[in-house]
């Protein structure tokens, strides 16, 4: 009479008439994992994010549960990048690539991208270190220039204890061919290489960590002061991207987790030895 199959009533009969515990606290884990990410997380980092506390959860049961709970996340169309072969004329791509390195403080990137800050434009300057792709050092400026370039490089270099036999690698941007940047290399003792001209696939590490940091947390329409972007930028890099996001380069271990079990590791060997 209803027009309703006979299996249709007998699932609906048969449906559960108490409210499970455990769907409503994974309910509740994949809002916060969204919520934390400000709304940028997509299935895979809601997944990782959730296991990681100790509920197991699959990246095609978490596309169900947003789709479910009305969550979305923010992606990016694909974009087509030029290609050039022209390197600088006296510091040589010695990177050439590599982005794969097997212990930290080997090779260390660096770029500057913008920030609108209400009225007018301010300039972030980032050092990420290649191994477990962790921010080392960062700054904010008014102007991109070599201060602030330099100031990013100084910070990295004493949080990570003054490391030796480091190279950092960079775009030919006149704030890090400049001759008091590259002062600052010598000073440090650090070994400088340089994507080729207008090839942003030679620092792609870079690309993507902004990338990342525009689409997961900077708002579309920027922020109201310089104040508030330091504030919520130093809080995506020092809590959420290194040590809350879980990152594809490593396995799906945080930054901040990948560098800890990998040193971990070296002193067990070392008291091994």
């Amino acid at each position: 009479m209803f027009s309703i199959h006979r299996s249709s009533y007998k699932y609906w009969s048969g449906r559960p008439k108490t409210i499970n515990p455990d769907y409503i606290e994974l309910c509740s884990e994949v809002k916060a994992a969204h919520r934390i990410s400000n709304g940028s997380a997509g299935a895979r980092t809601i997944a990782d994010i959730v296991t990681t506390k100790g509920i197991p959860l699959s990246r095609y049961r978490a596309g169900k549960f947003m789709k479910k709970l009305g969550l979305v996340s923010c992606q990016l169309p694909k974009h087509a990048y030029t290609k050039a072969n022209q390197e600088h004329v006296e510091v040589a791509n010695k990177l050439d690539r590599q982005f794969a390195v097997t212990e930290p403080n080997q090779v260390w990137c660096g770029d500057v991208t913008y920030i609108w800050i209400g009225t007018r434009w301010a300039y972030l300057a980032v050092v990420i270190d290649l191994f477990a792709r962790k921010p080392v050092g960062w700054a904010m400026s008014l102007s991109p220039d070599t201060n602030l370039t330099g100031k990013a490089l100084s910070m990295a270099f004493e949080a990570r204890g003054k490391p030796q036999n480091v190279m950092f690698h960079s775009d030919q941007g006149s704030h890090y061919t400049s001759l008091k940047f590259r002062q600052l290399l010598w000073r440090y003792q650090i070994a400088q290489s340089m994507s080729r001209r207008g090839n942003c696939w030679d620092n792609s590490p870079m690309e993507r960590f902004f990338r990342s940091l525009k689409t997961e947390w900077v708002p579309s329409i920027g922020y109201e002061s310089f104040a508030q972007a330091q504030r919520s930028i130093t809080q995506y890099i020092t809590g959420y991207y290194s040590e809350i996001r879980p990152h594809q380069y490593n396995g799906g271990l945080t930054p901040n987790e990948s560098e800890r079990l990998f040193w971990n590791d070296s002193k067990t060997v070392a008291n091994f030895t």
